[in-house]
């Protein structure tokens, strides 16, 4: 998926706001954009991203709910 960084853009704030969540996407990301860290932690305004593609099996593992009071 290709998305256009906005002003002030970071590249996991474009993950989280395309995707959802940065755990382990980040670092997809930057291996789909070769060269994309040279242009420092603040992309320019309109720098195309090349973003990974997540499938719903790839989510977290839910954790057990722990209650304080039965």
């Amino acid at each position: 998926m290709r998305v256009y960084a906005h002003q002030g853009d970071t590249l996991d704030a474009l993950v989280w706001r395309h995707l959802g969540r940065t755990a382990g996407l980040v670092e997809q990301a930057l291996e789909l954009n070769p060269g994309l860290c040279a242009n420092g932690p603040v992309l320019p305004h309109g720098t195309a991203v090349e973003l990974p593609e997540i499938t719903t099996t790839a989510t977290a593992p839910e954790r057990p709910l722990v209650q304080l009071w039965d």
